[in-house]
């Protein structure tokens, strides 16, 4: 459900790995409709309709699985998977709230999961972050050492390389003080990061009393032909701090740099602990490859999970 850039690449994955079996796909735009899914993909794949309403998609999918790349917000996400669940479908989503919706949504979050377990099914929101780089890869990383005093996240994201989607999304090409303007609206910014926060400190063995975030703009220090054009002393991109506190301590910083031509690209990952931890990965985890892989490889281990759950609850490895 969703054939946007993220869904078209969640399809794609689908068609290239050996342990699903794409049936139907569902959008709402008019345009795609009178198109064969092969022309939107790029891949063969013959006889796979593309539907404006989900029913008869969920017909053909009853027992299997939803994969849901449409919205960020939480509550927007609820009915499409209400209406999956109501035909026997568990869904992997890519709504960045619906990775830890206690945070923002508990009481919401309890009545799907009640629904869940009603319907004998499982809903999990995952992807590269919220999902894996700064929460799952903490809380797997945390197995070799003692008690965590302090999980660091980074992740450094050069948008010119990205689509054009996440450029606008990080304010790219914008003044400052546009930018700023469209902060406080909340129509920029990286969704998900404070859901992160909870994800890594519960993975680590801590529940955060409270979470912080700022934002702040990256104005370019030179012209950028990238998709969205950036020229200089114009936002290039954001830098987004979330941070999480157990008892007024600092448990969590987690620290997300996207913008056209930001250095050296990569993700680490940092315990204070004993023995301490630290990680890198150069270049960073491919974005919207990732997302989709990780789509795909929790579809097949949803169908043995019950309820509403998180990436915490996905096993280690395949």
């Amino acid at each position: 459900m969703g054939l946007g850039d993220i869904g078209r690449a969640i399809a794609r994955a689908v068609l290239a790995g050996p342990d699903l079996r794409l049936v139907a796909a569902v959008d709402r735009a008019p345009a795609l409709h009178s198109q064969k899914l092969e022309a939107l993909l790029g891949v063969p794949c013959p006889n796979v309709p593309v539907y404006a309403e989900p029913s008869k998609a969920f017909a053909a999918a009853r027992g299997g699985v939803m994969l849901q790349a449409t919205t960020s917000s939480f509550q927007d996400v609820v009915p499409q998977i209400e209406q999956a669940l109501a035909a026997g479908l568990s869904v992997v989503s890519t709504c960045e709230e619906l990775a830890f919706p206690w945070l923002r949504f508990k009481d919401e979050a309890d009545a799907l999961d009640r629904l869940c377990l009603k319907k004998d099914l499982g809903v999990l929101g995952v992807g590269v972050n919220p999902g894996f780089a700064l929460d799952r890869l903490p809380a797997f990383l945390s197995q070799v050492a003692g008690p965590v005093r302090h999980i660091r996240g980074l992740r450094v994201v050069d948008a010119a390389k990205r689509r054009p989607a996440l450029q606008r999304k990080v304010g790219a090409s914008l003044t400052e003080e546009v930018f700023e303007a469209a902060v406080d609206r909340g129509d920029l910014g990286h969704i998900g990061l404070a859901e992160s926060a909870a994800l890594a400190a519960l993975g680590c063995g801590m529940e955060l009393d409270e979470v912080e975030e700022e934002i702040e703009p990256i104005l370019a220090d030179r012209d950028h032909d990238s998709a969205v054009p950036v020229k200089k002393g114009q936002v290039a991109g954001m830098r987004q701090v979330a941070t999480g506190f157990v008892d007024g301590r600092e448990v969590v910083r987690l620290d997300v740099t996207i913008a056209v031509g930001a250095e050296e690209p990569r993700d680490e990952v940092e315990l204070d602990a004993d023995p301490p931890v630290k990680v890198q990965i150069p270049g960073g985890l491919a974005g919207d490859q990732a997302t989709a892989w990780l789509v795909v490889n929790a579809a097949t281990a949803i169908g043995e999970l019950r309820g509403l759950v998180t990436v915490l609850d996905l096993p280690s490895g395949r």
